[in-house]
Protein backbone atom coordinates (compact mmCIF):
# COMPACT_ATOMS: atom_id res chain seq x y z
CA UNK A 1 0.00 0.00 0.00
CA UNK A 2 1.16 3.49 -0.78
CA UNK A 3 0.01 6.02 1.83
CA UNK A 4 0.34 9.74 1.20
CA UNK A 5 -0.77 12.89 2.97
CA UNK A 6 -0.69 15.94 0.74
CA UNK A 7 0.42 19.05 2.58
CA UNK A 8 0.65 21.94 0.15
CA UNK A 9 2.81 24.89 1.18
CA UNK A 10 2.10 27.72 -1.24
CA UNK A 11 3.74 30.55 0.70
CA UNK A 12 7.38 31.17 1.37
CA UNK A 13 8.67 30.95 4.91
CA UNK A 14 8.96 34.74 5.03
CA UNK A 15 5.37 35.27 4.00
CA UNK A 16 4.29 32.79 6.68
CA UNK A 17 5.71 35.16 9.28
CA UNK A 18 8.49 32.79 10.28
CA UNK A 19 6.22 29.84 11.08
CA UNK A 20 7.93 26.52 11.45
CA UNK A 21 7.29 23.70 8.99
CA UNK A 22 5.45 21.81 11.74
CA UNK A 23 3.15 24.75 12.37
CA UNK A 24 2.35 25.13 8.69
CA UNK A 25 1.73 21.38 8.39
CA UNK A 26 -0.71 21.45 11.30
CA UNK A 27 -2.71 24.15 9.54
CA UNK A 28 -2.45 22.55 6.10
CA UNK A 29 -5.93 20.93 6.14
CA UNK A 30 -7.23 24.50 5.61
CA UNK A 31 -5.33 24.66 2.34
CA UNK A 32 -7.67 24.32 -0.67
CA UNK A 33 -5.45 21.61 -2.17
CA UNK A 34 -5.14 19.46 0.95
CA UNK A 35 -6.33 15.91 0.33
CA UNK A 36 -5.73 12.84 2.48
CA UNK A 37 -5.88 9.40 0.92
CA UNK A 38 -4.30 5.98 0.53
CA UNK A 39 -3.70 3.95 -2.61
CA UNK A 40 -3.39 0.22 -3.09
CA UNK A 41 -3.33 -2.33 -5.89
CA UNK A 42 -6.66 -3.77 -7.08
CA UNK A 43 -5.60 -7.27 -8.21
CA UNK A 44 -9.12 -8.66 -8.65
CA UNK A 45 -9.86 -5.94 -11.18
CA UNK A 46 -6.52 -6.40 -12.94
CA UNK A 47 -7.02 -10.17 -13.16
CA UNK A 48 -10.47 -9.70 -14.68
CA UNK A 49 -8.70 -8.63 -17.88
CA UNK A 50 -6.12 -11.43 -17.80
CA UNK A 51 -7.90 -13.50 -20.43
CA UNK A 52 -7.05 -16.51 -22.57
CA UNK A 53 -9.94 -16.82 -25.01
CA UNK A 54 -11.64 -14.35 -27.34
CA UNK A 55 -10.82 -10.82 -26.15
CA UNK A 56 -7.36 -11.10 -24.58
CA UNK A 57 -5.67 -7.69 -24.95
CA UNK A 58 -6.63 -4.06 -25.55
CA UNK A 59 -6.08 -0.45 -24.58
CA UNK A 60 -8.59 2.27 -23.86
CA UNK A 61 -11.14 1.19 -21.22
CA UNK A 62 -13.43 4.12 -20.67
CA UNK A 63 -16.40 3.21 -18.45
CA UNK A 64 -19.85 4.62 -19.18
CA UNK A 65 -22.83 4.02 -16.84
CA UNK A 66 -25.79 3.06 -18.98
CA UNK A 67 -28.22 4.78 -16.61
CA UNK A 68 -26.22 8.03 -16.92
CA UNK A 69 -25.44 8.16 -13.18
CA UNK A 70 -21.66 8.38 -12.96
CA UNK A 71 -21.12 7.56 -9.29
CA UNK A 72 -20.87 4.39 -7.26
CA UNK A 73 -23.67 1.95 -7.95
CA UNK A 74 -26.67 1.90 -5.63
CA UNK A 75 -27.84 -1.50 -6.79
CA UNK A 76 -26.23 -4.76 -7.84
CA UNK A 77 -27.89 -4.68 -11.24
CA UNK A 78 -26.34 -1.41 -12.44
CA UNK A 79 -24.83 -1.82 -15.92
CA UNK A 80 -21.68 -0.20 -17.27
CA UNK A 81 -20.42 -0.09 -20.83
CA UNK A 82 -16.65 -0.46 -21.20
CA UNK A 83 -15.15 0.72 -24.49
CA UNK A 84 -11.75 -0.27 -25.87
CA UNK A 85 -9.65 0.73 -28.84
CA UNK A 86 -7.13 -1.60 -30.53
CA UNK A 87 -8.02 -5.11 -29.35
CA UNK A 88 -6.58 -8.59 -29.89
CA UNK A 89 -8.94 -11.52 -30.42
CA UNK A 90 -7.81 -15.15 -30.33
CA UNK A 91 -6.83 -18.08 -28.15
CA UNK A 92 -3.93 -18.10 -25.69
CA UNK A 93 -1.89 -21.06 -24.46
CA UNK A 94 1.11 -20.86 -22.13
CA UNK A 95 0.85 -17.04 -22.25
CA UNK A 96 1.28 -16.99 -26.06
CA UNK A 97 -1.43 -16.22 -28.60
CA UNK A 98 -2.05 -19.10 -30.96
CA UNK A 99 -1.67 -18.49 -34.72
CA UNK A 100 -4.69 -16.80 -36.22
CA UNK A 101 -5.09 -14.10 -33.55
CA UNK A 102 -6.17 -10.77 -35.02
CA UNK A 103 -6.35 -7.14 -34.00
CA UNK A 104 -9.49 -5.04 -34.48
CA UNK A 105 -9.68 -1.32 -33.75
CA UNK A 106 -12.46 -1.14 -31.19
CA UNK A 107 -14.53 -3.46 -29.00
CA UNK A 108 -16.80 -3.21 -25.96
CA UNK A 109 -17.72 -5.07 -22.80
CA UNK A 110 -20.69 -4.91 -20.44
CA UNK A 111 -20.14 -5.00 -16.70
CA UNK A 112 -22.85 -5.54 -14.10
CA UNK A 113 -22.64 -4.41 -10.48
CA UNK A 114 -19.45 -3.65 -8.54
CA UNK A 115 -17.78 -7.03 -8.01
CA UNK A 116 -15.07 -8.01 -10.52
CA UNK A 117 -15.86 -11.59 -11.49
CA UNK A 118 -16.18 -13.63 -14.68
CA UNK A 119 -19.93 -13.69 -14.19
CA UNK A 120 -20.14 -9.89 -14.09
CA UNK A 121 -18.58 -9.10 -17.48
CA UNK A 122 -19.13 -10.01 -21.13
CA UNK A 123 -16.92 -8.97 -24.07
CA UNK A 124 -18.22 -8.16 -27.55
CA UNK A 125 -16.71 -7.55 -30.98
CA UNK A 126 -18.32 -7.26 -34.37
CA UNK A 127 -18.36 -10.43 -36.49
CA UNK A 128 -18.41 -10.93 -40.23
CA UNK A 129 -20.79 -13.37 -41.91
CA UNK A 130 -18.31 -16.20 -41.32
CA UNK A 131 -17.75 -15.22 -37.68
CA UNK A 132 -14.39 -13.51 -38.14
CA UNK A 133 -13.65 -10.56 -35.80
CA UNK A 134 -14.31 -7.11 -37.20
CA UNK A 135 -14.26 -3.51 -35.95
CA UNK A 136 -17.49 -1.90 -34.70
CA UNK A 137 -16.80 1.69 -35.73
CA UNK A 138 -14.98 2.64 -38.97
CA UNK A 139 -14.52 6.20 -40.32
CA UNK A 140 -17.30 6.92 -42.82
CA UNK A 141 -17.91 10.66 -42.97
CA UNK A 142 -16.69 13.67 -45.01
CA UNK A 143 -13.40 13.78 -43.07
CA UNK A 144 -12.58 10.09 -43.58
CA UNK A 145 -9.58 9.13 -45.70
CA UNK A 146 -8.39 5.75 -46.99
CA UNK A 147 -6.66 3.48 -44.45
CA UNK A 148 -7.82 5.51 -41.46
CA UNK A 149 -9.37 3.88 -38.43
CA UNK A 150 -10.87 5.04 -35.12
CA UNK A 151 -9.38 5.18 -31.67
CA UNK A 152 -12.13 5.86 -29.16
CA UNK A 153 -12.12 8.64 -26.61
CA UNK A 154 -14.48 9.10 -23.68
CA UNK A 155 -18.27 9.13 -23.87
CA UNK A 156 -21.49 9.36 -21.86
CA UNK A 157 -25.21 8.66 -21.90
CA UNK A 158 -27.08 11.90 -22.63
CA UNK A 159 -30.35 11.78 -20.72
CA UNK A 160 -31.36 15.12 -22.25
CA UNK A 161 -31.27 13.59 -25.76
CA UNK A 162 -33.22 10.34 -25.55
CA UNK A 163 -30.58 8.48 -23.47
CA UNK A 164 -28.31 8.47 -26.51
CA UNK A 165 -24.72 7.30 -26.16
CA UNK A 166 -22.09 9.75 -27.42
CA UNK A 167 -18.48 8.64 -27.89
CA UNK A 168 -15.56 10.64 -29.30
CA UNK A 169 -13.60 8.88 -32.05
CA UNK A 170 -10.22 9.98 -33.40
CA UNK A 171 -9.20 9.49 -37.03
CA UNK A 172 -5.88 7.60 -36.96
CA UNK A 173 -3.48 6.76 -39.77
CA UNK A 174 -0.22 4.83 -39.50
CA UNK A 175 2.84 6.68 -40.81
CA UNK A 176 5.43 3.91 -40.40
CA UNK A 177 6.07 0.41 -39.05
CA UNK A 178 6.60 1.26 -35.37
CA UNK A 179 4.11 1.44 -32.51
CA UNK A 180 4.28 5.23 -32.26
CA UNK A 181 4.31 5.90 -36.00
CA UNK A 182 0.83 7.36 -36.34
CA UNK A 183 -1.00 10.65 -36.71
CA UNK A 184 -4.43 11.88 -35.63
CA UNK A 185 -6.24 14.25 -37.96
CA UNK A 186 -9.90 14.68 -36.99
CA UNK A 187 -12.43 13.99 -34.24
CA UNK A 188 -15.78 12.39 -35.03
CA UNK A 189 -18.66 12.18 -32.58
CA UNK A 190 -20.44 8.81 -32.61
CA UNK A 191 -24.16 9.01 -31.76
CA UNK A 192 -25.55 5.60 -30.78
CA UNK A 193 -29.25 5.13 -30.07
CA UNK A 194 -28.98 1.48 -28.96
CA UNK A 195 -26.00 1.35 -26.57
CA UNK A 196 -27.00 -2.04 -25.14
CA UNK A 197 -27.32 -3.76 -28.52
CA UNK A 198 -24.07 -4.41 -30.37
CA UNK A 199 -23.18 -4.21 -33.25
CA UNK A 200 -24.91 -0.80 -32.87
CA UNK A 201 -26.51 -0.74 -36.32
CA UNK A 202 -27.72 2.65 -37.43
CA UNK A 203 -25.35 4.78 -35.37
CA UNK A 204 -24.41 8.20 -36.75
CA UNK A 205 -21.02 9.84 -37.33
CA UNK A 206 -21.02 13.59 -36.66
CA UNK A 207 -18.19 15.77 -37.96
CA UNK A 208 -16.73 18.04 -35.25
CA UNK A 209 -14.34 21.02 -35.04
CA UNK A 210 -12.55 19.41 -32.07
CA UNK A 211 -9.18 18.78 -33.72
CA UNK A 212 -7.11 21.69 -32.40
CA UNK A 213 -4.20 23.52 -33.99
CA UNK A 214 -3.13 26.17 -31.48
CA UNK A 215 -0.18 28.51 -32.08
CA UNK A 216 0.40 28.81 -28.34
CA UNK A 217 -0.41 25.32 -27.04
CA UNK A 218 0.21 22.98 -29.97
CA UNK A 219 -1.97 20.43 -31.73
CA UNK A 220 -4.34 17.86 -30.31
CA UNK A 221 -7.93 16.77 -29.82
CA UNK A 222 -10.79 17.17 -27.40
CA UNK A 223 -12.43 13.98 -26.12
CA UNK A 224 -9.77 12.73 -23.67
CA UNK A 225 -12.24 12.83 -20.81
CA UNK A 226 -15.88 13.74 -20.19
CA UNK A 227 -17.36 15.06 -16.93
CA UNK A 228 -21.16 15.11 -16.75
CA UNK A 229 -21.79 17.96 -14.31
CA UNK A 230 -25.55 17.49 -14.03
CA UNK A 231 -27.93 16.36 -11.32
CA UNK A 232 -28.90 13.27 -13.33
CA UNK A 233 -25.19 12.51 -13.81
CA UNK A 234 -24.71 12.40 -10.04
CA UNK A 235 -22.46 15.48 -9.75
CA UNK A 236 -21.97 16.92 -6.26
CA UNK A 237 -22.47 20.56 -7.29
CA UNK A 238 -24.04 20.41 -10.77
CA UNK A 239 -24.01 23.44 -13.04
CA UNK A 240 -25.87 21.63 -15.82
CA UNK A 241 -22.99 21.38 -18.31
CA UNK A 242 -21.11 18.58 -20.03
CA UNK A 243 -17.34 19.19 -19.78
CA UNK A 244 -15.07 17.75 -22.47
CA UNK A 245 -11.31 17.69 -21.98
CA UNK A 246 -8.28 17.33 -24.22
CA UNK A 247 -4.50 17.01 -23.96
CA UNK A 248 -2.71 19.03 -26.63
CA UNK A 249 0.83 19.95 -27.59
CA UNK A 250 4.21 18.53 -26.55
CA UNK A 251 3.64 19.79 -23.00
CA UNK A 252 0.41 17.77 -22.76
CA UNK A 253 -1.67 20.86 -21.96
CA UNK A 254 -5.08 20.21 -20.43
CA UNK A 255 -7.86 22.13 -22.21
CA UNK A 256 -11.63 22.09 -21.77
CA UNK A 257 -14.90 22.84 -23.52
CA UNK A 258 -18.45 22.75 -22.18
CA UNK A 259 -21.99 22.67 -23.50
CA UNK A 260 -25.49 22.05 -22.19
CA UNK A 261 -26.50 18.40 -22.73
CA UNK A 262 -29.51 19.32 -24.88
CA UNK A 263 -27.16 21.22 -27.25
CA UNK A 264 -24.49 18.55 -27.45
CA UNK A 265 -24.71 18.03 -31.23
CA UNK A 266 -24.77 21.77 -31.97
CA UNK A 267 -21.14 22.91 -32.00
CA UNK A 268 -22.21 26.53 -32.40
CA UNK A 269 -23.38 26.26 -28.78
CA UNK A 270 -20.07 24.96 -27.40
CA UNK A 271 -17.74 27.24 -25.46
CA UNK A 272 -14.05 26.87 -24.66
CA UNK A 273 -12.09 27.75 -21.53
CA UNK A 274 -9.53 30.49 -22.22
CA UNK A 275 -7.89 30.32 -18.81
CA UNK A 276 -10.10 33.13 -17.49
CA UNK A 277 -13.52 32.81 -19.10
CA UNK A 278 -15.61 30.88 -21.62
CA UNK A 279 -15.38 31.80 -25.31
CA UNK A 280 -17.23 30.58 -28.39
CA UNK A 281 -13.91 30.67 -30.31
CA UNK A 282 -12.00 27.38 -30.10
CA UNK A 283 -8.80 29.23 -31.05
CA UNK A 284 -8.94 31.03 -27.71
CA UNK A 285 -8.47 27.81 -25.74
CA UNK A 286 -6.06 28.24 -22.84
CA UNK A 287 -4.11 25.65 -20.90
CA UNK A 288 -5.40 24.67 -17.45
CA UNK A 289 -2.40 22.62 -16.36
CA UNK A 290 0.08 20.44 -18.24
CA UNK A 291 1.83 17.08 -18.13
CA UNK A 292 -1.46 15.16 -18.46
CA UNK A 293 -2.24 12.06 -20.55
CA UNK A 294 -4.30 11.56 -23.69
CA UNK A 295 -6.91 9.76 -21.60
CA UNK A 296 -7.82 11.16 -18.19
CA UNK A 297 -10.67 11.85 -15.79
CA UNK A 298 -12.17 14.61 -13.66
CA UNK A 299 -14.18 13.38 -10.65
CA UNK A 300 -16.10 15.49 -8.11
CA UNK A 301 -15.47 15.20 -4.37
CA UNK A 302 -18.31 15.53 -1.90
CA UNK A 303 -16.91 18.86 -0.63
CA UNK A 304 -17.23 20.56 -4.03
CA UNK A 305 -13.66 20.07 -5.22
CA UNK A 306 -12.47 17.89 -8.11
CA UNK A 307 -9.83 15.24 -8.73
CA UNK A 308 -7.92 15.29 -12.01
CA UNK A 309 -6.29 11.88 -12.57
CA UNK A 310 -3.94 10.91 -15.41
CA UNK A 311 -0.62 9.30 -16.32
CA UNK A 312 2.06 11.94 -15.84
CA UNK A 313 3.27 13.12 -19.28
CA UNK A 314 1.08 10.50 -20.95
CA UNK A 315 3.54 7.59 -20.76
CA UNK A 316 5.46 7.09 -17.50
CA UNK A 317 5.63 4.96 -14.38
CA UNK A 318 3.69 7.56 -12.37
CA UNK A 319 -0.05 8.06 -11.92
CA UNK A 320 -0.76 11.71 -11.12
CA UNK A 321 -3.48 13.49 -9.17
CA UNK A 322 -4.30 17.18 -8.87
CA UNK A 323 -6.99 18.74 -6.69
CA UNK A 324 -9.08 21.44 -8.37
CA UNK A 325 -11.42 24.16 -7.21
CA UNK A 326 -13.71 23.81 -10.23
CA UNK A 327 -13.97 21.53 -13.29
CA UNK A 328 -11.46 23.88 -14.98
CA UNK A 329 -9.28 24.53 -11.95
CA UNK A 330 -7.27 26.09 -10.65
CA UNK A 331 -5.61 22.77 -9.89
CA UNK A 332 -2.98 22.32 -7.21
CA UNK A 333 0.44 20.71 -7.60
CA UNK A 334 0.91 17.30 -9.19
CA UNK A 335 0.96 14.44 -6.71
CA UNK A 336 2.43 11.08 -7.70
CA UNK A 337 -0.11 8.71 -6.20
CA UNK A 338 1.22 5.44 -7.66
CA UNK A 339 4.42 4.05 -9.13
CA UNK A 340 3.52 1.33 -11.61
CA UNK A 341 5.45 -1.90 -10.83
CA UNK A 342 5.09 -3.18 -14.41
CA UNK A 343 7.97 -0.95 -15.59
CA UNK A 344 10.32 -3.49 -14.00
CA UNK A 345 8.88 -6.34 -16.03
CA UNK A 346 10.37 -7.54 -19.32
CA UNK A 347 10.26 -6.75 -22.20
CA UNK A 348 10.10 -3.09 -21.14
CA UNK A 349 6.51 -2.31 -20.15
CA UNK A 350 5.27 1.25 -20.77
CA UNK A 351 2.31 2.38 -18.60
CA UNK A 352 -0.01 5.07 -19.99
CA UNK A 353 -3.41 6.81 -19.90
CA UNK A 354 -4.54 6.49 -16.27
CA UNK A 355 -8.11 7.51 -15.44
CA UNK A 356 -10.77 7.02 -12.76
CA UNK A 357 -14.00 4.99 -12.94
CA UNK A 358 -16.42 6.36 -10.30
CA UNK A 359 -19.39 4.37 -11.59
CA UNK A 360 -17.77 1.02 -10.73
CA UNK A 361 -16.11 2.23 -7.53
CA UNK A 362 -17.25 1.33 -4.04
CA UNK A 363 -18.19 4.07 -1.53
CA UNK A 364 -15.06 5.70 -0.14
CA UNK A 365 -12.97 4.45 -3.05
CA UNK A 366 -12.06 5.52 -6.56
CA UNK A 367 -11.09 2.76 -8.99
CA UNK A 368 -8.29 3.87 -11.33
CA UNK A 369 -6.99 2.09 -14.42
CA UNK A 370 -3.91 2.48 -16.56
CA UNK A 371 -2.81 0.59 -19.66
CA UNK A 372 0.46 -1.07 -20.59
CA UNK A 373 2.29 -1.52 -23.90
CA UNK A 374 5.89 -1.90 -25.17
CA UNK A 375 8.04 -0.19 -27.80
CA UNK A 376 8.08 -3.38 -29.89
CA UNK A 377 4.46 -4.17 -29.17
CA UNK A 378 3.65 -5.84 -32.49
CA UNK A 379 6.24 -8.55 -31.89
CA UNK A 380 6.23 -8.65 -28.08
CA UNK A 381 2.54 -9.50 -27.83
CA UNK A 382 3.09 -12.63 -29.92
CA UNK A 383 5.48 -13.82 -27.18
CA UNK A 384 3.44 -12.59 -24.20
CA UNK A 385 -0.30 -12.14 -24.69
CA UNK A 386 -0.75 -10.26 -21.43
CA UNK A 387 1.50 -7.21 -21.82
CA UNK A 388 -1.29 -5.13 -23.36
CA UNK A 389 -4.24 -4.69 -21.01
CA UNK A 390 -5.69 -2.53 -18.22
CA UNK A 391 -4.21 -2.59 -14.70
CA UNK A 392 -6.04 -1.21 -11.66
CA UNK A 393 -5.46 0.50 -8.34
CA UNK A 394 -7.80 1.92 -5.69
CA UNK A 395 -7.64 5.36 -4.13
CA UNK A 396 -9.38 5.59 -0.77
CA UNK A 397 -10.53 8.76 0.97
CA UNK A 398 -13.22 10.04 3.30
CA UNK A 399 -13.96 12.68 0.64
CA UNK A 400 -15.19 9.92 -1.71
CA UNK A 401 -17.94 8.56 0.54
Amino acid sequence: MQKIYIFILVLTLASCGGKTQEQVTEESPKDPYYFEYTTEAAPKWTNLFYRKSGWFAADGIFSIPLDGLDKHASNAGKKTLLIFSDTYIGEVENNKPLPGNVMVNNTVAYFKGLTPSEDSISFHYKKSADGSPETFFVPDNPNAKPDQYFWLGDGFINKALDNRLYVFAYHVAMTGPNVFDFELSNVTLLAIDNPESPPFDGYRQIVTPLNIESDSLGNGELGSGVFVNTDWGGASNPDGYIYVYGAIGQDKNLVAARVKPEDFEDFDRWTYWTGNSWSSNIQELGGITNGVSNELSVTPLKDGRYLLIYQIMGISDKVGLQVGQSPVGPFGPINEIWTTPEVNEPPGILPYNAKAHPNISSPGELLISYNTITHDFWNDIQENAHIYRPRFIKLKSEMLK
